[in-house]
């Protein structure tokens, strides 16, 4: 799905590709207008990101063809402020005009990039340059160049932007966009209206087919298509995205487009897994329309294992085990609702109505062996499966009234996912402190881990260190207690840096460090709050809030090197013991120094 074929494939079919405006467009287009200084442009970002899409739409700017960019290295020309005429060298894709590894840059190119170099440390240069580059090649590329001052210069300046993620240094000619950094849930967005959208969904209901053909009244495509409309759907779907995004998971357009194609032409048992126009009937005479289920589509179960592992944005939402996660409420409804008085409303309201993808005859048969409890595990397997299907139409279709009822979220791996989405997040984005039970949770979790005992305080933070190492497993070497709540400099709060919920324990007011809470770090920390080290989550996690605790005590020392007093001759050691409810107590422990 790349640009260069979406284009040409439109073309043979007669039909308008889907478009949407990106978010970066009117920001990298106005760099040429004839009011602006020119400067370079650099666009980097994963495969899938839009890249290509965006050289085009500069190509057709300055030259006005619409035709899609076939040669790896071209140039145009505009108008720049002055009336100066301003030469644009177009690379629309680095990492395919660049040298294979290990190989050496041709001559002419490297003049190319050379001239480059130059031109943004230029004070009015009429050379510029726009550069679209994957963002591993970008600074891989730059560093098998051959060295000189400007190389060097830009060698360092592309690993500033990239790592502090700027835009723009000051006095160099050089914008540099990271389209990585963008909201996939914003691009979610933006691709879902222009696919549902699309004026091709219009001819087809123009088709008035019979209900056992394409976009009939039983056609799963056509329920799946009807089904993308509905808020619900998208809210959960966009939810899931936004998680990814400050999971530091990034969903590129080409995947985003992907996972909505999939979600809608779905289905395990046709070609390639993926129905065309001429299956419809014969899936709807198998009776396995069932098995199109937009909701297990979303998580790519339609296709081979092995091929869904390879797709990004299947890798990304599987992590949340929708489907495999579940609640005895959840269960309960599921395998028992229709007959039992209790659960019967909500089978009736979550599966008994839902024709298309409820409970249809396949699925009442496998219930019926299941209940029958057949000794044979195997006989078992079609029901579980089904099952994990189901639960994955219940995470789209449970009313946000019955969230909280029914705990949507505990259907996920992430159980805190959905107050971290609604409360956590909106709150910082207001500026606002967050609210005192999460921050007393969150620091009960570091406690736990710090100190490695079942520590119930949540007023300090306890930085505990052994006699062997400070990562210890078990730490009970009081180093200090740092006040939650404000005490002179000290405080812990809840902050948000560059999109992400940051927790920030201040020492004083120039010494302060802080943790990046991703989705899985606040989960963990929540998880270990309430007394649980869940096995699911990596033992990477765990080492990170180590690691912090190192930082804090590096903080400590800081500290105290800035308010250093005399020296006596007494060492003082303080024990950290826990008493039965778990409130720290402390041993104190006074060596002379002879």
């Amino acid at each position: 799905m790349y640009d260069e074929h979406i284009q040409g494939a439109a073309r043979r079919a007669h039909v308008r590709p889907i478009s949407f405006e990106h978010p970066f467009r009117n920001d990298v287009l106005s760099l040429f207008d004839t009011t602006r200084e020119p400067v370079s442009v650099i666009l980097t970002g994963d495969a899938g990101d839009g890249k290509t899409h965006l050289c085009r739409e500069v190509w057709q700017k300055l030259t006005g063809a619409t035709t899609a960019l076939t040669e790896p290295y071209l140039q145009a020309s505009f108008t720049g402020a002055g009336g100066r005429t301003i030469t644009v060298h177009i690379i629309k894709d680095l990492s395919e005009w660049a040298p294979q590894r290990d190989a050496v840059w041709e001559p002419q190119k490297q003049v190319v990039l050379q001239q480059f170099c130059r031109s943004i440390f230029e004070p009015n240069p009429s050379d510029v340059f726009f550069i679209a580059a994957n963002d591993g090649q970008l600074v891989e590329s730059w560093r098998r160049l051959a060295d000189d001052e400007y190389v060097v210069r830009t060698r360092r300046l592309l690993e500033t932007l990239l790592v502090e993620n700027k835009q723009q240094l000051p006095g160099i000619h050089l914008m540099f966009f990271n389209l990585s950094r963008c909201s996939s849930a914003l691009l979610f967005d933006r691709a879902l209206d222009a696919f549902v959208g699309h004026e091709g969904w219009e001819e087809c209901l123009q088709l008035h087919s019979a209900e056992h053909e394409f976009f009939g009244a039983k056609c799963p495509i056509r329920h799946n298509y009807e089904l993308l409309h509905k808020p619900l759907v998208r809210k959960r779907l966009r939810a899931l995205l936004e998680l990814c995004d400050l999971n530091d998971l990034h969903t590129p357009i080409r995947q985003i487009l992907l996972l909505l194609s999939n979600a809608l032409l779905g289905h395990p048992d046709v070609k390639d897994g993926v129905m065309r126009p001429t299956d419809v009937p014969a899936v709807i005479q198998s009776g396995t329309v069932s098995k199109a289920s937009l909701y297990s589509n979303i998580f790519g179960e339609n296709l081979l294992e092995n091929r869904r592992v390879a797709i990004t944005v299947f890798d990304y939402l599987g992590r949340f085990r929708i489907g495999h996660e579940t609640t005895n409420e959840i269960d309960n409804i599921l395998i028992f609702g229709e007959a039992d008085e209790k659960f019967r409303r909500h089978f009736d309201m979550l599966v008994g109505s839902d024709t298309f993808y409820g409970a249809d005859d396949l699925y009442r048969a496998a219930q019926l062996q299941y209940l029958e409890g057949s000794e044979e595990e195997s006989r078992h397997k079609p029901f579980l499966q089904l099952l994990v299907h189901k639960r994955q139409g219940l995470f789209f279709t449970v009313p946000e009234d019955c969230e909280e009822e029914l705990n949507l979220w505990e259907m996920t791996v992430f159980k805190y996912a959905g107050e971290y989405l609604s409360h956590l997040m909106p709150t910082l984005r207001v500026g606002r402190p967050v609210e005192q039970p999460i921050l007393s949770r969150l620091v009960r979790g570091l406690n736990r881990v710090f100190a490695g005992m079942l520590v119930s305080s949540d007023r300090e933070l306890l930085l505990a260190t052994s006699l062997s190492f400070s990562n210890a497993k078990i730490s009970r070497l009081l180093e200090d207690r740092l006040s939650v709540r404000p005490r002179r400099d000290e405080k812990i709060d809840v902050i948000l840096g560059n999109g992400i919920p940051r927790l920030r324990v201040c020492l004083t007011n120039q010494i302060w460090r802080c943790l990046d809470l991703h989705l899985v770090r606040y989960e963990f920390l929540s998880r270990v709050a309430e007394g649980a080290l869940p096995s699911s989550f990596s033992r990477e996690c765990y080492e990170d809030i180590l690691a912090f605790k190192s930082q804090l005590l590096a903080a400590v020392a800081e500290r105290e090197q800035s308010h250093a007093t005399n020296e006596d001759d007494l060492l003082t050691v303080r024990l950290l013991n826990l008493d039965d409810a778990g409130n720290p107590m402390e041993e104190v422990i006074e060596v002379l120094n002879d």
